[in-house]
């Protein structure tokens, strides 16, 4: 028995090699199947690169150098095997960030054409509240030159209108038609000749005069508003040729619709 041992042991100390193979053998059983132990089946396949790597390893080691050469050349194999699986690894991560940055990009695109979108309807907002404006001011201008004179005025114990007020009503006619919210305010006057009671009449068929002339043009008669004074309201308090022709008359005021109106016709 002794003698059988004494053999062996000269086998191995005369065979390095065998001691290498056998170490070899014992590695390369020994780790799938502590590692599928520990970490399961997918741990055992994605340790695979490194257990090939490490039996090929050894086993060149062990040709090469004997057993310390097993050893190295294992450890070597295992790290060459786990670089492998690394590059593995590294190139599914590489795909995954390039499809997330094709993602990005294309939601950028998007994001960009929105924004183009967005500009453009500022910019067409921008151009019709300028348009806006500049209707809102011309509008202005020209209740501003409207509210300069605007006073119908008649002849004596007339109440017909004469071109020249004619012209200034259309006027009056075009500022109401390009404000539909204004109404209209009409104060019907006679001068201090004659009777009171007859230049009251004569102021009230004044008013009459001027409403109908404005309601042929298309004004409406519940945006007009009105009462007459006869001859109770003299621009002066001396009567005169000159004062006697301002005092017949219709004035007329454009107002917006919370003033009101306390008279209609």
């Amino acid at each position: 028995m002794n003698t059988q041992a004494q053999t062996n042991s000269s086998l191995t100390s005369r065979n390095p090699a065998i001691l290498s193979l056998l170490l070899v053998t014992s590695l390369a059983f020994s780790q799938p199947t502590l590692a599928a132990e520990d970490s399961g089946d997918e741990h055992t396949r994605s340790a695979k690169p490194e257990l090939i790597g490490m039996g090929s390893g050894a086993v060149i080691g062990a040709i090469v150098g004997g057993p310390v050469g097993a050893f190295i050349g294992g450890f070597t194999g295992t790290f060459i095997g786990k670089s492998v699986n690394d590059e593995d690894q590294l190139a599914q991560q590489n795909n995954q960030i390039q499809n997330q940055t094709e993602q990005l990009e294309q939601q950028q695109l998007a994001l960009n054409e929105q924004r183009q979108g967005y500009q453009s309807l500022m910019d067409q907002h921008q151009q019709l509240e300028h348009q806006l404006l500049s209707f809102q001011q011309a509008q202005q201008d020209k209740l501003d030159e409207l509210a300069i004179g605007m006073n119908v005025h008649f002849k004596t114990g007339s109440s017909e209108i004469e071109p020249h007020f004619q012209k200034q009503l259309d006027d009056v006619v075009y500022a109401m038609n390009i404000a539909d919210e204004l109404q209209l305010d009409l104060s019907g006057y006679a001068d201090r000749r004659g009777d009171s009671e007859f230049n009251r009449a004569l102021s009230e068929q004044r008013l009459i005069a001027v409403r109908q002339y404005l309601t042929e043009r298309g004004i409406h008669p519940t945006r007009l508003h009105g009462k007459a004074f006869g001859d109770s309201q003299p621009l002066a308090q001396q009567e005169s040729l000159e004062d006697n022709f301002f005092d017949r008359r219709v004035t007329l005021k454009l107002q917006a619709p919370q003033d009101g109106m306390t008279a209609k016709f």
